[in-house]
């Protein structure tokens, strides 16, 4: 939603589940490889790397929490800050009956608002055992700016999506996204992406590119890129241990002349209630994001602080979370 609790990776912050025995662990290590499971989607190749590295952000931010049942909850957040826009937004999750698994449930609708309309919105919903439909949107300053609906199909070893984003059938102009993503062998799995965008603002109105996308993953480490016409991403994610989690990443683009390569790491302590996340990418900039519970309060402390040492910037944030 914007704010500190999406920052403070609180999802990750749960202890990894408790050791098989020696016999399950056995038969797990017999049966894995021969099974190939579904992928997921294409859009998150990356995200098992990408999750480590902190969200930074400036000034101060208040956010309360409160759950006003097993399925809704709500948020107040307050954000105070000289780079990002300040002010108050009010935030909604509700999370339906409809389980599809012990940790699924649908549908999920959630949003934030601030006192001047602005709106951010979302709804999942799985349709289908096999279809799962996600629709976004976003109002700024009364206008509807962003509308984005997304169709997963997923198959046994395969998913299958298709994304459309603003259409406007009268102009003619909108945006059409396919991906495709196969498990080839139970730890590699390979795909495509074809990105379809058509407005007056684009030469000769309109435009396609292709992309093709690769993953391997074993349980303790995963690499994962990405190849198109505009350049190439690579991710590397390895759990080094329970505690700790490292990623790098490289971005470049040729058309641009540029590529940034980072590193990031996570700190997990859960005996000392302490997460620390940190990043240093190759254009000098390092991030990092500690938070800490103060039990037996229901408190959160989130401490962030961002410097460029190429421009000689320097920028700190600091948050508390109730609830």
């Amino acid at each position: 939603m914007g704010n500190v609790h999406a920052s403070s990776g609180a999802p990750n912050m749960a202890p990894p589940p408790p050791p098989a025995s020696p016999t399950a662990a056995g038969v797990a290590d017999v049966s894995s490889p021969n099974e190939i499971e579904n992928p997921g989607p294409l859009e998150d190749i990356h995200s098992k790397c990408k999750n480590i590295f902190p969200t930074c952000f400036d000034g101060a931010r208040i956010m309360l929490t409160r759950g006003l049942s097993n399925h809704f909850q709500i948020s107040h957040t307050i954000n105070m800050s000289s780079v990002t826009p300040s002010g108050y937004r009010f935030g909604a999750t509700y999370v339906g009956t409809k389980k599809i698994s012990p940790s699924e449930a649908y549908p999920i609708m959630l949003g934030d608002v601030d006192p001047t309309g602005n709106l951010n919105a979302t709804i999942i919903h799985q349709l289908q055992p096999c279809l799962q439909a996600k629709f976004g949107a976003q109002v700024q300053n009364g206008k509807f700016t962003v509308g984005q609906l997304t169709m997963n199909f997923k198959g046994s070893n395969y998913t299958a999506s298709m994304t459309v984003a603003n259409p406007d059938v009268v102009a003619g102009t909108g945006v059409m996204v396919l991906h495709y993503l196969q498990a080839v062998t139970p730890r590699l799995a390979l795909g495509s992406e074809l990105a379809y965008q058509k407005g007056p603002t684009i030469p000769g109105g309109e435009i396609a590119l292709l992309s093709l996308a690769a993953k391997y993953a074993t349980e303790n480490y995963q690499c994962s890129g990405t190849l198109g016409v505009s350049g190439i991403h690579l991710c590397y994610y390895q759990r080094a241990s329970k505690q700790l989690q490292i990623g790098v990443e490289l971005e470049a683009n040729h058309r641009m002349q540029e590529a940034v390569a980072s590193i990031g790491y996570e700190v997990d302590l859960p005996k000392s209630d302490v997460l620390f996340k940190g990043h240093v990418d190759s254009n000098w900039t390092v991030g990092a994001v500690l938070e800490k519970k103060l039990n037996p309060l229901p408190f959160t402390l989130a401490l962030s602080g961002l410097m460029n040492h190429t421009k000689g910037q320097f920028r700190l944030g600091v948050g508390i979370i109730i609830g």
